[in-house]
């Protein structure tokens, strides 16, 4: 399948502001069931460095705007053909080692609740249907809504309160699971299937865990599925904050509003 996808990240600025820099994670690497065939990152303003690559192997990009200005703008846009393979990834570039993932994090610390969680599903011997019943039960206690909880809100809080969007599922996913001694990571990434929930005017994100003789597999908690064709992947990381499409910080006093666009149409296949 050919997806079209243009990302645009606007920012409005109370006041002036003299300095602002950011980390971009918008730009995806190719592997055995994703072929980018055409992608770029740009600004209307500001320094872009050239493209290098973080400690995870994401495409990273640094953006600075060192005079004054009150909004700015992100656009990454492109094409990318791909292929199901039934959630399991193959071809990318791994720069650590499994275990790294098995790494807590303020966003995933398991309290009781999500310690329970894990050993609900700890019981079945075959790794995929423990997983896969893991998702499941994930996916029945905390029922996808919109607007229920914040970019800093924690696994276990999401849990509490049995509500949430793809982020809090993820951050549960991959708590649980590595309570469960899997190795588990936050993907980021497109959805170019609007009939299955994912974050309004935004990008999508998923968990990857390692299974022993089978690699990392994707489990979509939102959508209660492996990523298939229609899922496109552009970072990773421990959690959200290591693998955000944008993070910056900024000179200057007062607020900021930013505002998401992405757009994203399926075309057709290459001949081969």
């Amino acid at each position: 399948m050919r997806i079209h996808i243009s990302h645009s990240t606007f920012y409005k600025y109370d006041t002036h502001v003299p300095y602002t820099a950011q980390l971009i994670r918008l730009h995806p690497r190719n592997h055995a069931g994703q072929q980018v065939l055409s992608w770029r990152v740009t600004s209307e303003s500001g320094r872009l460095l050239p493209s290098t690559f973080d400690g995870y192997g994401n495409v990273l990009h640094m953006l600075t705007r060192d005079h004054l200005h009150d909004t700015a703008a992100i656009i990454a846009a492109g094409e990318v053909e791909t292929t199901n393979m039934s959630g399991i990834v193959m071809g990318a570039v791994e720069t650590l080692p499994p275990k790294y993932f098995l790494r807590q994090t303020a966003y995933t610390r398991p309290d009781a609740a999500l310690t329970a969680l894990a050993q609900e599903a700890g019981g079945v011997f075959d790794a995929i249907e423990r997983l896969h019943g893991l998702m499941l039960r994930i996916r029945w206690r905390v029922v996808y809504e919109t607007g229920a909880t914040e970019s800093g809100t924690t696994a276990a809080e999401a849990l509490s309160q049995g509500r949430g969007v793809c982020q809090d599922h993820t951050h549960i996913f991959l708590s649980a699971a590595r309570v469960l001694g899997y190795p588990a990571r936050y993907v980021t990434g497109y959805l170019s299937d609007r009939e299955r929930p994912q974050q309004d005017g935004a990008g999508h994100a998923w968990a990857e865990a390692m299974v022993e003789g089978l690699g990392w597999i994707g489990f979509d908690v939102a959508n209660g599925i492996c990523p298939d064709e229609n899922y496109v992947r552009v970072a990773i990381g421990l959690d959200f904050m290591e693998a955000a499409p944008i993070r910056g910080v900024r000179r200057g006093e007062g607020d900021e509003e930013m505002r998401v666009s992405v757009d994203i149409r399926q075309g057709h296949q290459l001949q081969q």
